[in-house]
Protein backbone atom coordinates (compact mmCIF):
# COMPACT_ATOMS: atom_id res chain seq x y z
CA UNK A 1 0.00 0.00 0.00
CA UNK A 2 1.04 3.45 -1.17
CA UNK A 3 2.05 5.66 1.79
CA UNK A 4 2.49 9.67 1.63
CA UNK A 5 5.61 11.38 1.82
CA UNK A 6 5.34 14.85 3.56
CA UNK A 7 6.09 18.50 2.03
CA UNK A 8 6.25 21.31 3.62
CA UNK A 9 4.40 24.24 2.24
CA UNK A 10 3.95 27.77 3.16
CA UNK A 11 0.35 28.08 2.33
CA UNK A 12 -1.58 26.08 4.84
CA UNK A 13 -3.70 27.76 6.73
CA UNK A 14 -2.11 29.91 9.83
CA UNK A 15 -3.74 31.07 12.69
CA UNK A 16 -5.89 29.14 15.90
CA UNK A 17 -6.77 25.66 15.55
CA UNK A 18 -9.95 24.64 14.23
CA UNK A 19 -12.74 22.40 13.13
CA UNK A 20 -11.83 20.51 9.36
CA UNK A 21 -14.45 19.76 7.70
CA UNK A 22 -14.01 17.42 4.43
CA UNK A 23 -16.99 18.71 2.03
CA UNK A 24 -18.35 21.04 0.69
CA UNK A 25 -21.84 19.38 -0.06
CA UNK A 26 -24.84 19.74 2.22
CA UNK A 27 -23.79 17.94 5.46
CA UNK A 28 -20.38 19.66 5.36
CA UNK A 29 -21.84 23.42 4.80
CA UNK A 30 -24.87 22.71 6.98
CA UNK A 31 -22.01 21.64 10.09
CA UNK A 32 -19.83 24.70 9.49
CA UNK A 33 -22.98 27.10 9.39
CA UNK A 34 -24.26 25.29 12.69
CA UNK A 35 -20.98 25.90 13.98
CA UNK A 36 -20.72 29.25 13.95
CA UNK A 37 -19.05 31.69 15.72
CA UNK A 38 -16.53 28.52 16.13
CA UNK A 39 -13.84 28.64 13.81
CA UNK A 40 -14.10 26.29 10.99
CA UNK A 41 -12.08 25.28 8.08
CA UNK A 42 -14.13 23.77 5.00
CA UNK A 43 -11.53 21.84 2.76
CA UNK A 44 -13.50 21.36 -1.07
CA UNK A 45 -12.21 19.27 -3.82
CA UNK A 46 -13.85 22.05 -6.02
CA UNK A 47 -15.86 25.00 -6.09
CA UNK A 48 -18.59 24.64 -2.84
CA UNK A 49 -21.69 23.90 -4.02
CA UNK A 50 -20.25 22.09 -7.08
CA UNK A 51 -19.37 18.26 -7.74
CA UNK A 52 -21.62 17.62 -4.64
CA UNK A 53 -24.31 14.98 -4.80
CA UNK A 54 -26.10 17.33 -3.06
CA UNK A 55 -26.59 19.81 -5.93
CA UNK A 56 -28.08 16.77 -8.30
CA UNK A 57 -30.43 15.98 -5.64
CA UNK A 58 -34.20 16.74 -7.89
CA UNK A 59 -36.61 15.33 -5.04
CA UNK A 60 -36.19 17.44 -2.30
CA UNK A 61 -36.47 16.87 2.10
CA UNK A 62 -38.78 14.52 3.61
CA UNK A 63 -40.82 15.81 6.66
CA UNK A 64 -43.89 15.26 7.93
CA UNK A 65 -45.10 18.72 7.71
CA UNK A 66 -48.15 18.48 5.84
CA UNK A 67 -51.71 18.43 6.53
CA UNK A 68 -52.63 15.53 8.62
CA UNK A 69 -49.23 13.60 8.37
CA UNK A 70 -47.47 12.33 11.52
CA UNK A 71 -43.92 11.53 12.93
CA UNK A 72 -45.36 8.36 13.54
CA UNK A 73 -45.94 7.72 10.10
CA UNK A 74 -42.92 9.29 8.72
CA UNK A 75 -40.96 6.20 11.07
CA UNK A 76 -43.16 3.70 10.01
CA UNK A 77 -42.93 4.26 6.42
CA UNK A 78 -39.12 4.29 6.72
CA UNK A 79 -38.89 1.10 8.65
CA UNK A 80 -40.98 -0.64 6.21
CA UNK A 81 -38.57 0.76 3.49
CA UNK A 82 -35.57 -0.49 5.40
CA UNK A 83 -36.57 -3.86 5.10
CA UNK A 84 -35.93 -4.84 8.92
CA UNK A 85 -32.92 -3.34 9.74
CA UNK A 86 -33.37 0.62 10.69
CA UNK A 87 -32.63 1.13 13.88
CA UNK A 88 -35.55 2.79 14.89
CA UNK A 89 -34.45 5.02 17.77
CA UNK A 90 -32.64 6.98 15.18
CA UNK A 91 -34.86 7.52 12.21
CA UNK A 92 -37.43 9.03 15.04
CA UNK A 93 -34.96 11.03 15.95
CA UNK A 94 -34.73 12.11 12.75
CA UNK A 95 -38.11 12.64 11.74
CA UNK A 96 -38.53 14.29 14.80
CA UNK A 97 -36.09 16.84 14.00
CA UNK A 98 -37.06 17.37 10.24
CA UNK A 99 -39.56 20.42 10.81
CA UNK A 100 -36.92 21.95 12.64
CA UNK A 101 -34.32 21.85 10.32
CA UNK A 102 -36.63 22.69 7.50
CA UNK A 103 -36.91 25.90 9.72
CA UNK A 104 -33.24 26.21 9.61
CA UNK A 105 -33.08 26.14 5.23
CA UNK A 106 -35.95 28.35 4.72
CA UNK A 107 -33.45 30.77 7.36
CA UNK A 108 -30.85 30.12 5.54
CA UNK A 109 -32.60 31.59 2.24
CA UNK A 110 -34.25 28.15 0.48
CA UNK A 111 -37.12 29.00 -1.67
CA UNK A 112 -39.53 25.83 -0.71
CA UNK A 113 -42.15 25.70 -2.89
CA UNK A 114 -45.66 26.85 -0.94
CA UNK A 115 -48.99 26.59 -1.59
CA UNK A 116 -51.50 29.60 -2.18
CA UNK A 117 -52.39 30.14 1.52
CA UNK A 118 -48.16 30.11 1.76
CA UNK A 119 -48.12 26.78 3.40
CA UNK A 120 -45.12 24.62 2.16
CA UNK A 121 -46.10 22.54 -0.49
CA UNK A 122 -45.40 18.72 0.23
CA UNK A 123 -45.74 15.54 -2.98
CA UNK A 124 -45.50 12.03 -2.35
CA UNK A 125 -42.60 10.12 -3.60
CA UNK A 126 -42.53 5.89 -3.94
CA UNK A 127 -43.44 4.09 -0.66
CA UNK A 128 -44.31 7.42 1.36
CA UNK A 129 -47.72 7.04 2.35
CA UNK A 130 -48.45 10.61 3.12
CA UNK A 131 -47.07 13.54 0.60
CA UNK A 132 -44.46 14.90 2.92
CA UNK A 133 -41.51 15.97 0.07
CA UNK A 134 -40.88 19.23 0.69
CA UNK A 135 -39.53 20.57 -2.73
CA UNK A 136 -38.33 23.68 -4.85
CA UNK A 137 -39.78 24.30 -8.46
CA UNK A 138 -40.79 20.97 -8.84
CA UNK A 139 -36.76 19.27 -9.19
CA UNK A 140 -34.84 21.88 -8.43
CA UNK A 141 -34.54 21.14 -4.56
CA UNK A 142 -30.75 20.24 -4.52
CA UNK A 143 -29.61 23.06 -6.54
CA UNK A 144 -31.84 25.58 -5.05
CA UNK A 145 -30.47 24.75 -1.43
CA UNK A 146 -26.61 24.50 -2.34
CA UNK A 147 -27.22 28.30 -3.77
CA UNK A 148 -28.69 29.11 -0.57
CA UNK A 149 -26.19 28.00 1.65
CA UNK A 150 -23.48 28.42 -0.37
CA UNK A 151 -24.34 32.45 0.03
CA UNK A 152 -25.14 32.09 3.82
CA UNK A 153 -21.09 30.80 4.11
CA UNK A 154 -19.70 33.37 1.71
CA UNK A 155 -21.46 35.63 4.64
CA UNK A 156 -20.42 33.97 7.95
CA UNK A 157 -17.24 35.54 9.42
CA UNK A 158 -16.08 31.94 11.02
CA UNK A 159 -16.47 29.99 8.04
CA UNK A 160 -12.81 29.27 5.96
CA UNK A 161 -12.97 27.69 2.41
CA UNK A 162 -10.03 25.94 0.97
CA UNK A 163 -11.32 25.25 -2.34
CA UNK A 164 -9.35 22.52 -4.81
CA UNK A 165 -7.78 20.69 -1.97
CA UNK A 166 -7.93 17.11 -2.16
CA UNK A 167 -8.25 15.10 1.20
CA UNK A 168 -6.11 12.13 0.86
CA UNK A 169 -5.10 11.09 4.44
CA UNK A 170 -5.97 11.65 8.42
CA UNK A 171 -3.33 12.70 10.28
CA UNK A 172 -3.46 10.12 13.14
CA UNK A 173 -1.62 11.38 16.59
CA UNK A 174 -1.49 9.54 20.28
CA UNK A 175 -4.28 7.42 18.80
CA UNK A 176 -6.46 10.54 17.77
CA UNK A 177 -7.76 12.36 14.19
CA UNK A 178 -5.71 15.43 14.40
CA UNK A 179 -5.64 16.57 10.94
CA UNK A 180 -6.00 15.76 7.55
CA UNK A 181 -3.13 15.61 4.45
CA UNK A 182 -4.33 17.64 1.33
CA UNK A 183 -3.07 18.22 -2.11
CA UNK A 184 -4.01 21.51 -3.50
CA UNK A 185 -4.99 22.70 -7.07
CA UNK A 186 -7.88 20.10 -7.28
CA UNK A 187 -5.82 17.66 -6.39
CA UNK A 188 -3.43 18.03 -8.94
CA UNK A 189 -0.67 19.87 -6.64
CA UNK A 190 2.72 18.59 -6.10
CA UNK A 191 3.00 19.39 -2.61
CA UNK A 192 1.09 17.53 0.25
CA UNK A 193 -0.05 19.59 3.36
CA UNK A 194 -0.91 18.92 6.75
CA UNK A 195 -4.11 20.51 8.32
CA UNK A 196 -4.07 20.36 11.64
CA UNK A 197 -7.63 20.02 13.36
CA UNK A 198 -8.99 19.87 17.18
CA UNK A 199 -11.58 17.95 15.38
CA UNK A 200 -12.13 16.45 12.03
CA UNK A 201 -15.68 15.88 10.26
CA UNK A 202 -15.64 14.07 7.14
CA UNK A 203 -18.81 15.08 4.43
CA UNK A 204 -17.03 13.53 1.40
CA UNK A 205 -20.76 11.62 0.07
CA UNK A 206 -21.11 8.22 -1.74
CA UNK A 207 -19.59 5.92 -3.62
CA UNK A 208 -22.07 5.51 -7.25
CA UNK A 209 -18.83 6.57 -9.41
CA UNK A 210 -17.59 2.87 -8.33
CA UNK A 211 -19.88 1.66 -10.99
CA UNK A 212 -20.41 2.10 -15.00
CA UNK A 213 -23.89 3.54 -15.10
CA UNK A 214 -24.10 6.34 -11.97
CA UNK A 215 -26.13 9.13 -11.17
CA UNK A 216 -23.35 10.75 -9.05
CA UNK A 217 -20.70 12.91 -10.12
CA UNK A 218 -16.78 11.57 -10.70
CA UNK A 219 -16.11 12.56 -7.17
CA UNK A 220 -18.50 10.24 -5.52
CA UNK A 221 -16.27 7.20 -5.24
CA UNK A 222 -15.96 6.09 -1.60
CA UNK A 223 -12.40 7.95 -1.16
CA UNK A 224 -13.45 9.55 2.33
CA UNK A 225 -14.81 6.19 3.47
CA UNK A 226 -12.09 4.66 2.30
CA UNK A 227 -9.90 6.93 4.20
CA UNK A 228 -11.20 6.27 7.42
CA UNK A 229 -11.54 2.54 6.97
CA UNK A 230 -7.43 2.80 6.33
CA UNK A 231 -7.24 4.76 9.44
CA UNK A 232 -9.14 1.63 11.36
CA UNK A 233 -12.75 3.48 11.49
CA UNK A 234 -15.29 1.35 12.20
CA UNK A 235 -18.25 0.66 8.83
CA UNK A 236 -21.36 -0.48 8.93
CA UNK A 237 -23.85 -1.93 6.03
CA UNK A 238 -21.25 -1.44 3.45
CA UNK A 239 -23.44 -4.19 1.33
CA UNK A 240 -26.16 -1.95 1.10
CA UNK A 241 -25.79 0.02 -2.61
CA UNK A 242 -29.12 1.75 -3.62
CA UNK A 243 -30.00 1.61 -7.46
CA UNK A 244 -32.62 4.46 -8.59
CA UNK A 245 -34.64 2.38 -11.19
CA UNK A 246 -34.77 5.59 -13.14
CA UNK A 247 -32.04 7.08 -14.90
CA UNK A 248 -32.18 7.57 -18.59
CA UNK A 249 -30.47 5.75 -20.43
CA UNK A 250 -28.82 7.98 -23.28
CA UNK A 251 -25.16 6.60 -22.91
CA UNK A 252 -24.09 9.45 -20.36
CA UNK A 253 -21.59 9.74 -17.60
CA UNK A 254 -22.93 10.52 -15.32
CA UNK A 255 -26.30 9.19 -15.99
CA UNK A 256 -29.09 12.32 -15.98
CA UNK A 257 -32.03 11.32 -13.64
CA UNK A 258 -35.62 10.86 -13.82
CA UNK A 259 -36.84 12.03 -10.29
CA UNK A 260 -39.11 9.97 -8.20
CA UNK A 261 -41.27 12.23 -8.24
CA UNK A 262 -42.78 11.36 -11.84
CA UNK A 263 -44.28 7.79 -10.75
CA UNK A 264 -45.39 9.75 -7.54
CA UNK A 265 -47.49 12.29 -10.37
CA UNK A 266 -49.04 9.28 -12.00
CA UNK A 267 -46.08 8.79 -14.76
CA UNK A 268 -46.39 4.53 -15.53
CA UNK A 269 -43.37 2.29 -16.11
CA UNK A 270 -43.95 0.19 -19.40
CA UNK A 271 -41.43 -2.07 -21.55
CA UNK A 272 -41.06 -1.97 -25.30
CA UNK A 273 -44.60 -3.78 -25.81
CA UNK A 274 -46.55 -0.99 -24.33
CA UNK A 275 -47.06 -2.99 -20.80
CA UNK A 276 -47.37 -2.44 -17.47
CA UNK A 277 -44.44 -4.67 -16.03
CA UNK A 278 -44.15 -3.15 -12.32
CA UNK A 279 -48.42 -4.18 -11.57
CA UNK A 280 -47.45 -7.88 -11.16
CA UNK A 281 -44.48 -7.28 -9.05
CA UNK A 282 -45.74 -5.23 -6.17
CA UNK A 283 -48.99 -3.86 -4.97
CA UNK A 284 -48.12 -0.78 -5.36
CA UNK A 285 -47.01 -1.32 -8.44
CA UNK A 286 -44.38 1.20 -9.91
CA UNK A 287 -44.47 3.33 -6.19
CA UNK A 288 -43.32 -0.16 -4.61
CA UNK A 289 -39.62 0.24 -2.78
CA UNK A 290 -37.02 1.52 -4.73
CA UNK A 291 -34.77 -1.85 -4.82
CA UNK A 292 -37.76 -3.72 -6.03
CA UNK A 293 -38.40 -1.05 -8.80
CA UNK A 294 -34.90 -1.28 -9.76
CA UNK A 295 -34.91 -5.12 -10.13
CA UNK A 296 -37.86 -5.69 -12.25
CA UNK A 297 -36.72 -2.51 -14.69
CA UNK A 298 -33.20 -4.44 -14.51
CA UNK A 299 -34.88 -7.69 -15.57
CA UNK A 300 -36.65 -5.45 -18.98
CA UNK A 301 -33.41 -4.16 -20.09
CA UNK A 302 -31.58 -7.87 -19.70
CA UNK A 303 -34.31 -9.75 -21.65
CA UNK A 304 -33.87 -6.99 -24.49
CA UNK A 305 -37.56 -5.57 -23.88
CA UNK A 306 -36.43 -1.96 -22.58
CA UNK A 307 -37.97 0.15 -19.78
CA UNK A 308 -39.35 3.18 -20.08
CA UNK A 309 -41.10 5.85 -17.89
CA UNK A 310 -44.60 6.95 -19.43
CA UNK A 311 -45.01 10.33 -18.31
CA UNK A 312 -47.59 11.74 -21.31
CA UNK A 313 -50.67 11.78 -19.34
CA UNK A 314 -49.75 12.38 -15.65
CA UNK A 315 -47.53 15.27 -16.56
CA UNK A 316 -49.25 17.85 -19.16
CA UNK A 317 -47.06 20.48 -18.07
CA UNK A 318 -43.53 18.76 -17.88
CA UNK A 319 -41.38 21.77 -18.93
CA UNK A 320 -43.09 23.71 -15.72
CA UNK A 321 -43.09 20.99 -13.30
CA UNK A 322 -39.62 19.41 -13.91
CA UNK A 323 -37.55 21.11 -15.70
CA UNK A 324 -34.60 19.64 -14.75
CA UNK A 325 -35.80 16.35 -16.75
CA UNK A 326 -37.23 18.27 -19.37
CA UNK A 327 -33.73 19.34 -20.09
CA UNK A 328 -31.98 16.57 -19.65
CA UNK A 329 -34.66 14.63 -22.65
CA UNK A 330 -34.50 17.76 -24.87
CA UNK A 331 -30.96 17.19 -24.80
CA UNK A 332 -31.57 13.55 -25.36
CA UNK A 333 -33.65 14.35 -28.62
CA UNK A 334 -36.80 13.26 -26.27
CA UNK A 335 -40.15 14.98 -26.21
CA UNK A 336 -42.21 13.61 -22.89
CA UNK A 337 -45.31 15.19 -23.92
CA UNK A 338 -44.76 12.48 -27.13
CA UNK A 339 -42.37 9.87 -26.50
CA UNK A 340 -41.33 7.39 -23.53
CA UNK A 341 -38.07 8.16 -21.70
CA UNK A 342 -35.33 5.09 -21.90
CA UNK A 343 -34.79 4.26 -18.51
CA UNK A 344 -32.08 2.20 -16.40
CA UNK A 345 -30.83 1.38 -12.98
CA UNK A 346 -27.97 3.38 -12.10
CA UNK A 347 -26.06 3.20 -8.74
CA UNK A 348 -27.77 6.25 -6.79
CA UNK A 349 -27.08 5.65 -2.95
CA UNK A 350 -24.71 4.26 -0.47
CA UNK A 351 -26.43 2.92 2.87
CA UNK A 352 -23.51 2.06 3.95
CA UNK A 353 -20.47 3.72 5.18
CA UNK A 354 -18.62 5.05 8.14
CA UNK A 355 -20.41 3.96 11.24
CA UNK A 356 -21.58 6.92 14.00
CA UNK A 357 -23.17 7.13 16.84
CA UNK A 358 -26.40 9.42 16.98
CA UNK A 359 -24.21 12.52 17.20
CA UNK A 360 -22.20 11.97 14.31
CA UNK A 361 -19.14 10.83 16.40
CA UNK A 362 -17.14 7.61 14.52
CA UNK A 363 -15.18 4.91 16.25
CA UNK A 364 -12.29 7.44 16.19
CA UNK A 365 -11.30 10.06 19.05
CA UNK A 366 -11.44 13.35 17.32
CA UNK A 367 -13.09 12.07 14.34
CA UNK A 368 -17.02 12.51 12.95
CA UNK A 369 -18.79 12.17 9.84
CA UNK A 370 -22.32 13.23 8.34
CA UNK A 371 -24.02 12.73 5.30
CA UNK A 372 -23.74 9.81 2.85
CA UNK A 373 -20.20 8.93 3.44
CA UNK A 374 -21.90 7.16 6.64
CA UNK A 375 -24.23 4.96 7.94
CA UNK A 376 -26.33 5.68 11.02
CA UNK A 377 -28.59 2.82 10.75
CA UNK A 378 -31.36 5.52 9.41
CA UNK A 379 -31.68 3.92 6.23
CA UNK A 380 -31.30 0.29 6.98
CA UNK A 381 -31.25 -2.38 4.06
CA UNK A 382 -32.68 0.34 1.10
CA UNK A 383 -33.20 4.19 1.71
CA UNK A 384 -36.50 5.69 1.79
CA UNK A 385 -36.32 8.52 -0.94
CA UNK A 386 -35.95 11.51 0.47
CA UNK A 387 -35.11 10.87 3.38
CA UNK A 388 -31.48 11.33 2.55
CA UNK A 389 -30.82 14.83 3.00
CA UNK A 390 -33.00 14.70 5.73
CA UNK A 391 -30.25 12.74 6.96
CA UNK A 392 -27.60 15.41 5.82
CA UNK A 393 -29.05 18.19 7.84
CA UNK A 394 -30.13 16.08 10.95
CA UNK A 395 -26.71 14.58 12.00
CA UNK A 396 -24.93 17.71 10.69
CA UNK A 397 -26.67 19.64 13.70
CA UNK A 398 -26.43 17.14 15.69
CA UNK A 399 -22.60 17.36 15.16
CA UNK A 400 -22.41 21.01 15.66
CA UNK A 401 -24.36 21.10 18.49
CA UNK A 402 -22.26 18.79 20.37
CA UNK A 403 -18.82 19.68 19.38
CA UNK A 404 -19.62 23.44 20.35
CA UNK A 405 -19.52 21.64 23.54
CA UNK A 406 -16.19 20.28 23.23
CA UNK A 407 -13.92 22.49 21.28
CA UNK A 408 -14.73 26.47 22.52
CA UNK A 409 -12.21 28.66 20.16
CA UNK A 410 -14.32 31.33 18.31
CA UNK A 411 -13.01 32.51 14.99
CA UNK A 412 -10.92 35.48 15.03
CA UNK A 413 -12.05 38.84 13.27
CA UNK A 414 -9.71 37.76 10.00
CA UNK A 415 -10.36 34.40 9.74
CA UNK A 416 -12.35 34.22 6.40
CA UNK A 417 -9.30 36.30 4.95
CA UNK A 418 -7.31 32.76 4.77
CA UNK A 419 -9.49 31.31 2.35
CA UNK A 420 -9.08 30.11 -0.72
CA UNK A 421 -11.16 30.62 -3.88
CA UNK A 422 -10.60 28.30 -7.45
CA UNK A 423 -12.45 27.28 -10.28
CA UNK A 424 -10.14 23.77 -10.36
CA UNK A 425 -12.34 20.94 -10.66
CA UNK A 426 -11.58 17.50 -9.46
CA UNK A 427 -10.48 15.92 -13.03
CA UNK A 428 -9.36 12.84 -12.19
CA UNK A 429 -10.34 10.76 -15.06
CA UNK A 430 -11.03 7.51 -15.19
CA UNK A 431 -7.61 5.61 -15.29
CA UNK A 432 -7.48 1.57 -16.68
CA UNK A 433 -7.53 0.45 -13.54
CA UNK A 434 -10.78 2.83 -12.78
CA UNK A 435 -12.53 1.56 -15.47
CA UNK A 436 -11.71 -2.29 -14.61
CA UNK A 437 -12.75 -1.67 -11.37
CA UNK A 438 -16.25 -0.12 -12.27
CA UNK A 439 -16.89 -2.64 -14.78
CA UNK A 440 -16.21 -5.37 -12.36
CA UNK A 441 -18.64 -3.17 -9.49
CA UNK A 442 -21.46 -2.95 -12.26
CA UNK A 443 -21.01 -6.70 -13.67
CA UNK A 444 -20.90 -8.50 -9.94
CA UNK A 445 -22.09 -6.18 -7.11
CA UNK A 446 -25.06 -4.59 -8.65
CA UNK A 447 -28.56 -4.73 -8.51
CA UNK A 448 -27.91 -8.91 -8.46
CA UNK A 449 -25.54 -10.41 -7.28
CA UNK A 450 -24.18 -14.13 -6.54
CA UNK A 451 -21.52 -15.78 -4.65
CA UNK A 452 -19.62 -16.75 -7.80
CA UNK A 453 -19.60 -13.38 -9.36
CA UNK A 454 -19.15 -11.13 -5.89
CA UNK A 455 -15.76 -13.91 -5.46
CA UNK A 456 -14.51 -13.33 -8.86
CA UNK A 457 -15.00 -9.51 -7.95
CA UNK A 458 -13.19 -9.97 -4.68
CA UNK A 459 -9.76 -11.21 -6.76
CA UNK A 460 -9.81 -8.40 -9.28
CA UNK A 461 -10.23 -6.26 -6.56
CA UNK A 462 -7.38 -7.34 -4.79
CA UNK A 463 -5.11 -7.47 -7.24
CA UNK A 464 -6.35 -3.96 -8.47
CA UNK A 465 -5.34 -3.21 -4.29
CA UNK A 466 -1.56 -5.02 -5.20
CA UNK A 467 -0.94 -2.85 -8.24
CA UNK A 468 -2.09 0.50 -6.49
CA UNK A 469 0.68 3.50 -6.43
CA UNK A 470 -1.78 5.67 -5.33
CA UNK A 471 -3.06 7.00 -1.81
CA UNK A 472 -6.32 8.25 -3.47
CA UNK A 473 -6.29 4.94 -5.43
CA UNK A 474 -5.69 2.91 -1.89
CA UNK A 475 -8.72 4.73 -0.86
CA UNK A 476 -11.21 3.70 -3.22
CA UNK A 477 -10.12 -0.17 -3.58
CA UNK A 478 -10.57 0.14 -0.01
CA UNK A 479 -14.17 0.63 -0.11
CA UNK A 480 -14.83 -1.82 -3.00
CA UNK A 481 -13.15 -4.11 -0.99
CA UNK A 482 -15.35 -3.55 1.68
CA UNK A 483 -18.56 -3.40 0.01
CA UNK A 484 -17.71 -6.75 -1.97
CA UNK A 485 -17.12 -9.04 1.58
CA UNK A 486 -19.86 -7.40 2.64
CA UNK A 487 -21.81 -8.66 -0.05
CA UNK A 488 -20.18 -12.08 -0.26
CA UNK A 489 -20.49 -12.63 3.92
CA UNK A 490 -24.18 -11.50 3.65
CA UNK A 491 -25.86 -15.05 2.68
CA UNK A 492 -29.54 -13.82 1.89
CA UNK A 493 -31.35 -11.37 -0.41
CA UNK A 494 -32.53 -8.09 1.97
CA UNK A 495 -33.55 -4.18 0.68
CA UNK A 496 -30.78 -3.22 -1.68
CA UNK A 497 -28.57 -6.34 -1.36
CA UNK A 498 -30.50 -9.05 -3.51
CA UNK A 499 -28.19 -12.76 -4.30
CA UNK A 500 -29.96 -14.97 -7.16
CA UNK A 501 -28.12 -17.59 -5.09
CA UNK A 502 -30.12 -16.66 -1.71
CA UNK A 503 -33.10 -14.59 -3.02
CA UNK A 504 -34.83 -15.12 0.24
CA UNK A 505 -34.27 -13.45 3.74
CA UNK A 506 -33.03 -14.92 6.59
CA UNK A 507 -33.73 -14.44 10.07
CA UNK A 508 -30.01 -14.82 11.36
CA UNK A 509 -29.12 -11.93 9.33
CA UNK A 510 -32.09 -9.66 10.42
CA UNK A 511 -29.40 -6.87 11.49
CA UNK A 512 -26.88 -4.31 10.67
CA UNK A 513 -23.07 -5.67 9.46
CA UNK A 514 -20.46 -3.68 11.46
CA UNK A 515 -16.88 -4.06 11.14
CA UNK A 516 -13.20 -2.29 10.46
CA UNK A 517 -11.03 -3.19 7.28
CA UNK A 518 -8.81 -5.65 9.46
CA UNK A 519 -11.82 -7.48 10.21
CA UNK A 520 -12.28 -7.68 6.37
CA UNK A 521 -9.22 -8.79 5.66
CA UNK A 522 -9.00 -11.53 8.32
CA UNK A 523 -12.34 -13.04 6.38
CA UNK A 524 -11.25 -13.45 2.91
CA UNK A 525 -9.45 -16.24 3.02
CA UNK A 526 -12.91 -17.96 4.26
CA UNK A 527 -14.91 -15.93 1.86
CA UNK A 528 -12.82 -16.72 -1.35
CA UNK A 529 -12.61 -20.42 -0.50
CA UNK A 530 -14.84 -22.39 -2.73
CA UNK A 531 -16.67 -25.36 -1.27
CA UNK A 532 -15.40 -28.84 -3.56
Amino acid sequence: MTTLALSSSSSEPKGPDSIVIIGGGLAGLFCALKLAPRAVTVLAAAPIGRGASSAWAQAGIAAAVGPGDTVESHVADTLIAGDGIVDEAIIRMMATEASDRIHDLLEYGVPFDRDLEGKLAVSREAAHSESRIVRVKGDMAGRAIMKALVASVEKTPSIRVMEGYVVEDLIIENGRVAGVVARDHAGAGEVLHRIAGSHVVMATGGVGHLYEVTTNPTEARGGGIGMAARAGARLADMEFVQFHPTAINVGKDPAPLATEALRGHGALLRNSAGERFMVPLHKDAELGPRDVVARGIFAEVKAGRGAFLDCREAVPNFAAEFPTVFSYCREAGIDPAVDMIPVIPAAHYFMGGIWTDENGRSSLPGFWACGECTSTGAHGANRLASNSLLEAVVFSARIARTLKDEFAIDAPADWQAGSVETEEHLTENDHPNMVTLRETMSANLGVLRDGDGMREALLTILKLQRDSHSVRFDNVIATAKLIAVCALNRTESRGGHFRTDYPEESPAWKRRTLLTLDQADAILPQLLRVEA
